[in-house]
């Protein structure tokens, strides 16, 4: 081992409390990054995987009802490889152990053989038997969520009448990865679920012998989307299609795909904060190594040895804080990573989603970390090379001393000694006072990070649930009714009131863009369901126009003013222009409102409704399930209540993990710069704090002089990194924007009263570490000259 191998590790021991705070810096940087990136690439590849093995096909498209006949017509369409036609139908749930209706979603397979597109993983059990025309398989999330097992029967309103359906198998569709219903955002799998049934038993059931209403896909390489799509649509409109779409506009593959994204962001931005509280931490450290060890360094180069050996000699205290937060950090990665890969499992699912970190993974973690740690060791390297042995043998001069600002403002008398002392030495070094500012701001910031997810959540309930969202339950009929169905609605058992509402499916047209959606036609004296914007604000509708969301309208590329095309998807599939008359900035989804009866007008049709949000005494409540479960008119049952649980249930445990690592990694961080920055400032002013310790300071006026500078800086970094977390925060808003849902930018006081005490007690428990070493200070030897 050479001369300066040994040196480096006495160093290293020497140093030992600030090497180790440094690694866990470095470790919280890269178990971050192997957790995030690593769940990104493994939902990437399960998707990828998945979306090939099992077929998933590339457009859909639903429709009232055309006869099997068409299916070569389809077929036939340039750029299409492969058809497969379907009955797709919604029916009422009676689960056994559940109060409330449920809605399955009835899907036909081919009693012999599998589906050619969008075929099945079965988990557990077996295919349908030919024949058996009550057997179903049932979808893993609906089946774990409410404990059936292969065996269990369920009861369905189907055609009007009871019937009970045997579970023989539990199974995967890559159709439904994540497993909502319609225009939803979070999953409900308790009250919603898919199960696939024979064709032969369906088609009769529902009136569809010989046809079906939902067909999908697969494009030949090189096919046009655009070209299949526009050609589907011609081909389905005299059948009442709602027209098709890709797969990128498909519900499931589109949540899943925003998800992908999102890791990828998050995957990048979080390592990035950390791994530069890493080199900030390295700089300091070996800035300050450098500047104790002058006279070593001139040594050293007096002895012959070049400034390529020394300054390499140096940075291998910023590698081995790299090795020892890599030994730390990887294994603690893929423990994290694995736990977040089974809470994606419980969500969007598939036959086999492993968190397997590559090596390519972990080397460029590595060589990520390393450079760090070099970029954060460059300018004390470069005062390395800067120094000439002759100057660096000699001591260093002393530091030109100057009335601070209590004295130039006349107020020393005010002032006690120790606090101006402090000031002086604030003034006096104002770039390293700014740089240890900084990190506890950042340290700061990234609390306010891992506690703004909570507090977005949060508003997104108060928004949706309890300020737009009033009703205790709401239903939807399998088609519109008249005016009437709203007045037998309010006779139902335990139901106060009713509001109407009347859902139609369109295509909103603007120049070359178009988008389809669902209008949502609200009663003009409505309470239970309103339109309520980020901040709260109720928006009223006018008697004509449209209202579109803000995401939508941007989308379209529209103003309130414009004039859209409305192409009605159902009935008489009327086309009419219709004036934006405003537009609002909500939280979930891309949304058009419209007046009821505005909207029964452009339908040209009475007073018709498509369901009704109810007011519920909750003591009869059980009763009007039971009633509603044996209705065949009503489609779907929603209640409130168990939406927001379910809601709340799902973001907890979505949150647990990666949040929870986060809050954790940054009290790591914000412990680690506080303890180093005082233990720096305590080695580079030992000398003068012994000398006032000889001159008959007490051990609490001295440590009140070191460490009441580290709380000044910390009472000023806390400001900042509320400054700091807001942009932060402001800019994963941006990035993570999505059709589906956009974050609110709201902190609350207790984020930030959080950030506050935690680098608060950071800054205590320093102090205490850093005052039990002052106390053990020899005097003598601190006190020797270095001539």
């Amino acid at each position: 081992m050479t001369a300066l191998n040994k040196k480096l590790l006495r160093d290293l021991w020497r140093m030992r409390g600030q090497l180790l705070t440094v690694a866990l810096v470095v470790a919280c940087g890269i178990a971050t990054y192997v957790t995030m990136r690593g769940s990104y690439e493994s939902i990437a590849n399960a998707q990828r995987e998945y979306y090939s093995k099992y077929h998933f096909a590339d457009v859909f498209a639903t429709l009232k009802r055309a006869p099997n006949s068409l299916e070569p017509s389809i077929a036939a369409i340039p750029g299409v490889s492969s058809v497969q036609t379907r009955i797709v139908v919604e029916v009422t749930l009676d689960v056994p152990g559940l109060q409330e209706p449920a809605l399955g979603r009835l899907v036909s397979i081919p009693e012999h053989g599998t589906p050619s597109l969008n075929d099945l993983c079965i988990r557990r059990g077996r295919y349908i038997e030919p024949g058996r025309r009550d057997e179903v398989l049932a979808s893993e999330a609906f089946a774990n969520a409410n404990r059936l097992d292969v065996g269990a029967t369920i009861g369905a309103v189907i055609n009007g009448r009871w019937e009970p359906l045997r579970i023989v198998g539990i199974a995967l569709s890559p159709e439904y990865v994540y497993e909502i219903r319609g225009a939803e955002v979070f999953p409900d799998n308790k009250r919603f679920g898919v199960f696939w049934m024979s064709r032969e038993a369906l088609g009769p059931a529902f009136n569809m012998e010989g046809g079906f209403n939902d067909i999908s896909l697969a494009l030949s390489p090189g096919g046009s989307e655009a070209e299949v799509l526009s050609r589907l649509d011609n081909l389905l409109e005299p059948y009442g299609g709602l027209g098709a779409y890709g797969r990128i506009d498909q519900v499931s593959n589109r949540f899943l795909s925003d998800e992908i994204v999102q890791d990828r962001i998050t995957g990048i931005f979080i390592p990035t904060i950390f791994l530069a509280v890493a080199a900030f931490l390295i700089h300091v450290v070996l800035s300050r190594l450098v500047h104790t060890q002058r006279n070593a360094i001139g040594l050293l180069k007096a002895f012959g040895f070049s400034n390529a050996s020394v300054g390499l000699h140096y940075l291998g205290f910023a590698l081995a804080a790299v090795l020892l937060g890599t030994l730390l950090g990887v294994p603690l990665g893929i423990w994290l990573g694995r736990g977040l890969s089974q809470l994606y499992q419980d969500f969007f699912r598939f036959p086999e989603l492993r968190f397997v970190p590559t090596l390519s993974m972990i080397v460029s973690v590595v060589a990520i970390s390393g450079g760090a740690a070099c970029f954060g060791a460059l300018s004390a390297l470069r005062s390395v090379a800067a120094l000439p042995p002759a100057e660096a043998m000699q001591p260093e001069a002393p530091a030109r001393f100057r009335p601070g600002i209590a004295e130039r403002l006349g107020l020393q008398r005010f002032v006690p000694l120790s606090a101006r002392m402090i000031l002086r030495n604030l003034e006096r070094r104002p770039w390293k006072a700014m740089l240890s500012t900084l990190g506890l701001a950042l340290a700061g910031a990234i609390l306010i990070v891992g506690f703004y997810f909570y507090d977005a959540i949060e508003h997104l309930v108060r928004v949706e649930f309890q300020t737009a969202a009033r009703e205790d339950v709401g239903i939807t009929f399998n088609e519109p009714l008249g005016s009437s169905a709203r007045y037998s609605v309010e006779r139902l058992p335990g139901v106060f009131r009713a509001e109407p509402f009347r859902v139609v499916a369109a295509r909103l047209r603007f120049e070359h863009r178009s988008r389809r959606v669902g209008i949502l036609g609200l009663a003009d004296d409505r309470d239970m369901r309103r339109i309520v914007d980020r901040d709260f604000h109720v928006v009223d509708l006018p008697p004509n126009g449209i209202v579109l969301s803000a995401s939508l309208s941007k989308i379209l590329g529209v103003s309130p003013g414009d004039t859209l095309t409305i192409e009605v998807l159902e009935g008489e599939r009327p086309v009419r222009p219709m004036i934006v008359a405003g537009t609002v900035e909500d939280l979930i989804g891309t949304s058009a409102y419209m007046d009821i009866h505005a909207l029964n007008r452009l339908m040209r049709e009475g007073e018709t409704i498509s369901g009704a949000y109810l007011s519920v005494d909750t003591l009869v409540a059980p009763k009007l399930y039971s009633f509603l479960k044996q209705t065949p008119a009503v489609s779907g049952v929603n209640v409130r209540e168990a939406m927001l649980q379910s809601f709340r249930d799902t973001i907890a445990r979505s949150l647990g993990i990666s949040t929870g690592a986060l809050i954790a990694f940054a009290c790591v961080i914000a412990f680690g710069i506080v303890y180093n920055g005082a233990l720096i400032a305590l080695s580079e002013r030992a000398h003068e704090l012994v000398s006032l310790r000889v001159l008959g300071f007490t051990h609490t006026e001295i440590g009140w002089m070191l460490l009441g500078e580290q709380a000044i800086l910390a009472g000023v970094s806390i400001p900042m990194g509320f400054l700091l977390g807001y942009g932060i925060c402001g800019l994963l808003v941006y990035s993570m924007q999505s059709e589906l849902y956009r974050m609110p930018l709201v902190i609350s006081s207790r984020t930030y009263a959080f950030a506050c005490i935690t680098v608060t007690l950071a800054s205590v428990l320093s102090g205490l570490l850093i005052s039990q070493k002052l106390r053990k200070l020899d005097l003598i030897a601190v006190l020797k000259a270095r001539e």
